[in-house]
């Protein structure tokens, strides 16, 4: 591995560049704890040298800050990735359009996007019934695995899909109810569209419930959403209620119809969803 990291920054355009963004990620992946410079010119493939070098421009830029005897994530990271966050209208809006729904207030809602084949989480509404194990803000995915990965998976030409999902893949298994090949994979986005949300019973965690519907982008140059609900009957069974997945979908209707257009009246309560939010 050590050699195709340092293959792939030799090769580049700017190979302190590509290390210094290797850097930034892997200090992102050990969540939380200093990374030595040993550790990281180990994970480069690269000498002490260089990557002493290159983590002096970082610490310099408030990208990496040290602490102990090595290095974890700057300041800086947090106010670019909050310029990221604040350039999604719909992700700022999606906390008022929470709050002032009385069923969507009472759940757990998340906002994610599609990154290749993971979901990337970037709004997190708790809710009264939050469920602790669940995605945070900024986590990673399988997009096969999750029901906002399958909404968005849905909106993607058949080449789209062949070029992230070859013929043959193994899919990434979370539980032992997750989708594991593409043929199923297929089979389940039909099914999304068809129905007209995604739908994930338990392949992320056991017992938990996932609803999910995309959020069109308002201008090209915006991504494509997936609200989603997370979900658990109190008596934690295996699924909800029928009566309380309807009325967390006709919710979930209404805050989509806002989300892709503010201007726009709600859409009457109803127990089913109104408006489908997948392409065929």
């Amino acid at each position: 591995m050590t050699t195709l990291a340092a293959d792939a920054a030799e090769n580049s355009l700017a190979p302190a560049v590509t290390r210094a963004v290797r850097i930034l990620g892997l200090l992102a992946d050990n969540d939380g704890p200093p990374l030595g410079l040993s550790d990281l010119s180990r994970a480069l493939g690269a000498a002490k040298s260089s990557t002493s070098n290159v983590c002096a421009v970082l610490e310099d830029s408030g990208l990496i800050s040290r602490r102990g005897a090595g290095f974890v994530l700057g300041r800086r990271t947090a106010e670019l990735g909050g310029a990221y966050l604040a350039s999604f209208d719909q992700v700022r809006e999606f906390y008022d359009v929470c709050a002032q729904s009385p069923v969507l207030s009472r759940e757990l809602v998340q906002i994610a996007v599609l990154d290749r084949t993971d979901v990337l989480y970037l709004a997190r509404h708790e809710g009264k019934r939050a469920l602790r194990v669940t995605a945070g803000i900024g986590d990673r995915f399988p997009a096969s695995a999750t029901a906002v990965g399958n909404a968005l998976l849905a909106e993607l030409s058949g080449e789209q899909m062949a070029e992230r999902f070859p013929p043959g893949v193994h899919l990434p298994r979370l539980t032992d109810r997750s989708i594991a090949t593409r043929d199923a994979l297929d089979e389940a986005l039909e099914a999304t569209r068809a129905r007209g949300y995604a739908l994930d019973e338990g392949g992320v965690f056991p017992h938990v419930t996932g609803l999910a519907m995309t959020i069109p982008a308002r201008t090209s140059g915006e991504h494509t959403l997936a609200l989603g609900v997370s979900i658990v009957d109190m008596g934690h069974t295996d699924t909800p209620s029928e009566a309380r997945r309807d009325e967390v979908l006709a919710a979930m209707s209404v805050a989509v119809t806002l989300l892709t257009n503010p201007m726009a009246p709600p859409p009457p309560t109803t127990t089913t969803p109104t408006t489908p939010t997948t392409r065929n």
